[in-house]
């Protein structure tokens, strides 16, 4: 699935298979007359894997996050990828899969997982390790997966989930065997069972006041479970921290301890810089140069699945006409936000098309250039004399309405201001006024779920390659995601229909198509670019950003507890 992300602070995001980086050349390269570094080739994940035989035991890490959410329920609609990668850390992790896409059952929580055809219907038989506890001793048993189903299979309930998608598609979940097994039918054949059920709840999330407001501000470490337990949790001081559990029943973590505080992007890097953290992410080349005299570290440089992008409220009544939101988007030069953006790092990608698939995976499609997009400043202006819109001094007007908007800057990071003028002089030639309001990271969920925005920058991050069946998520009218407003009951029926399409094939061939059409109906959430997902780590620490949706590991997810220093850098 999808969650929201950060990149309405941070550069460097989701780049292509295969991708070319140079060494900080250029206005990058510290002033030197060198020439630049030949290119080289990066594919996939890059996170220095390494078995546990190979790490030390114990030792603590110290790591950087943007926010600690106020809605700490990484099921909920308001959850983003740092609440999931905070969610990690003390809950079960109910699959694993690797950097490719290829899914396993997590066998300390799960001791056998089946799929199989049943009369038309797709059933999925979930053991769960009878060992498997909550934190408050209460057994992990089917009841979290009907419970989990419940809270996820629709909004009309009362509940709030990120994403229906596939919970839609569930015709039951019963007792198997004995409480230890869960068995899930579906309403037909389902390709996409792998992408659900990753983040069991406690059965006492049994309710949709639980489940919308039990976590606010609220981590409830009594519901958790895993190799960790939460240690400290200070939301105002941006402090959570974990060490290991003594209810856990699988491999002995790691590490001591582990850490993550609250950081601007920039303070981020100078905290990487003095010794304070153990990883920084999101570099540019700037960071690079100013990283580049620290010793015992190591750069990675991997393809992250993200997708940077920018949206529109169409609540607001100077956006609520198709005819403008498309004007708006024919002004946006995405060559140049891209130039501004990757100043220095000489890459290049397949330009972003789609938020279905990514241009690396097989059945992509440019949905964007399908849709009839393209930049036009010239057409854009016509449109706009056409729909009444004239120009008064630099700003167009329309029955006393102003063409304007303001969109958030999150952090401190100049690339991101630099980013966001360069936007503000693009609309501004298709006379529309658009205000930079800088924020905080940490204010970064509030301002997007109370829609304290016109225009906003941000990101996609995807746990998975299944694309297609995620379609809901991004583009239908209850969506989290689509923070556009610009979905309609229409366009859910057209995506229900895609996903009852009995194959994977089949439903990312007609999802790629409705795409397309979608883009053109609404004109609400145009895609920018992938790009690297860079990062800074000291040397030895390894098995690096095992969480989901977010790192170094493209679509990898793996066990918490793997994560350590290798017995090198631990005798040094």
């Amino acid at each position: 699935m999808r969650l929201q992300n950060r990149l309405g602070s941070s550069i460097a995001v989701a780049g292509v298979l295969a991708l070319a980086l140079t060494a900080c050349g250029g206005s990058g390269d510290g002033g030197t007359d060198e020439a630049p570094a030949e290119a080289q080739s990066i594919e996939g994940a890059d996170y220095n894997p390494q078995p546990r035989e190979n790490l030390e035991q114990g030792g603590e890490v110290t790591l950087a996050i943007d926010e600690i959410t106020p809605q700490m329920n990484a099921n909920h609609s308001d959850g983003s990828v740092d609440t999931a990668k905070v969610w990690a850390w003390y809950n079960p992790q109910m699959i694993l899969m690797s950097p490719e896409g290829e899914a396993e059952a997590n066998p300390a929580y799960l001791t056998d997982w089946t799929t199989e055809v049943v009369d038309g219907k797709t059933v999925v038989t979930y053991t769960i390790n009878p060992d498997a506890v909550w934190n408050d001793g209460t057994p992990i048993t089917w009841k979290s997966y009907e419970q989990g189903w419940i809270a996820n299979r629709s909004t009309e309930e009362k509940y709030v989930p990120n994403t229906t998608d596939g919970y839609s598609q569930i015709e039951s979940v019963t007792q198997g065997e004995d409480e230890r097994q869960a068995v899930v039918t579906f309403k037909s054949e389902f390709p996409w069972t792998e992408g659900l059920f990753w983040h069991l709840m406690h059965p006492k999330v049994d309710s949709p006041k639980v489940f919308n407001e039990g976590y606010v501000e609220e981590a409830h470490p009594e519901w958790g479970a895993g190799p960790y337990k939460i240690d400290e949790f200070d939301i105002n001081g941006g402090v959570i921290s974990f060490v290991p559990n003594e209810n856990w029943w699988g491999d002995e973590p790691m590490l001591d301890k582990v850490t993550f505080r609250v950081l601007d992007p920039a303070a981020a890097v100078n905290a990487f810089q003095n010794g304070e953290i153990d990883m920084v992410e999101n570099l540019t080349a700037d960071n690079l140069e100013q990283l580049a005299d620290v010793e015992g570290a190591a750069t990675y440089r991997a393809q992250r699945a993200s997708s940077n992008l920018l949206q529109l409220n169409a609540e607001r009544p100077q956006l609520a006409d198709l005819e403008v939101r498309e004007a708006i988007f024919q002004a946006i030069d995405r060559e140049q936000i891209k130039e501004v953006v990757w100043n220095g790092l000489g890459y290049t990608e397949t330009e972003a098309g789609s938020f279905n698939l990514y241009p690396f995976q097989e059945g992509y499609v440019d949905a964007l250039a399908e849709s009839g997009w393209s930049h036009d400043v010239e057409a854009a202006n016509a449109a706009l004399d056409e729909a009444g819109w004239a120009l008064n001094g630099d700003v167009r007007e329309k029955d006393g309405q102003k063409l304007e908007g303001r969109m958030p800057i999150f952090g401190e990071d100049p690339i991101v201001e630099a980013r966001a003028k360069v936007v503000q002089q693009q609309l501004a030639q298709i006379g529309f006024a658009l205000e930079i309001d800088k924020r905080p990271t940490s204010d970064f969920s509030t301002v997007l779920t109370t829609k304290d925005w016109d225009l906003v920058i941000m990101g996609f991050s995807s746990s998975d390659p299944y694309g297609v069946a995620w379609m809901c998520q991004v583009y239908c009218s209850d969506s989290g995601l689509n923070l556009s407003m610009t979905g309609t009951k229409e366009i859910d029926k057209k995506i229900a229909d895609v996903m009852t399409l009995p194959t994977a094939e089949e439903q990312t061939a007609a999802g790629m198509k409705l795409e397309s059409e979608i883009m053109a109906e609404t004109w609400g959430i145009l895609p920018l670019y992938n790009g690297p997902w860079i990062a800074m780590a000291k040397d030895g620490l390894a098995n690096l950003s095992p969480e989901t949706y977010t790192g170094l590991d493209l679509f990898g997810l793996h066990p918490v507890e793997n994560m350590g220093w290798t017995k090198d850098a631990a005798a040094e």
